[in-house]
């Protein structure tokens, strides 16, 4: 009998985990670990690791990841190189901040520069950007989020 019941325990077990899976929403899925995170869509896209940049302004967390999208933009006939996102957070209570207006400026070694307004996604604000030398970038983030203050981040980016 306890044999019967295991087995029955088990068989439920797997058979749920397929139910589980089409639960989920496909077209989104976010993970977030401290300073890592993934997120992906159901292309396949938008893969982040480790944030290539974390600074604190005025009490909000800006995470920055810069994303690899040379060979999709290749094959679609443009020249985009990297996918930039910004994710924000309450430096103290960890909870996202996802309402706002979020501008990029992006210094390329020979000193041409980029300034595109960044997109509301899920979880953050993003653009793709043409980032094909070698060298350091200087990236400057102006941000207003919904409590109405302007905050900027600075920093080096270096591509090998």
């Amino acid at each position: 009998m306890k044999k019967t019941v295991l087995v029955l325990a088990a068989a439920a077990l797997v058979c749920s985990a397929p139910l589980a899976a089409f639960a989920m929403d496909h077209d989104t899925m976010s993970m977030k670990h401290g300073n890592d995170s993934m997120m992906m869509d159901k292309s396949g896209g938008m893969q982040m690791g480790k944030a290539a940049h974390v600074a604190v302004a005025d009490g909000v967390k800006a995470s920055f990841h810069f994303m690899d999208i040379r060979a999709k933009m290749k094959a679609m006939g443009m020249q985009a190189t990297n996918h930039i996102m910004v994710m924000f957070t309450d430096a103290k209570t960890g909870k996202m901040l996802t309402e706002g207006a979020v501008k990029l400026k992006v210094m390329a070694p020979d000193k041409s520069e980029q300034v595109k307004d960044l997109m509301g996604m899920k979880g953050g604000f993003g653009a793709d950007f043409t980032l094909a030398q070698k060298g350091k970038y200087g990236i400057m983030c102006k941000f207003k989020l919904a409590d109405g203050k302007v905050r900027s981040v600075k920093f080096w980016y270096q591509v090998k």
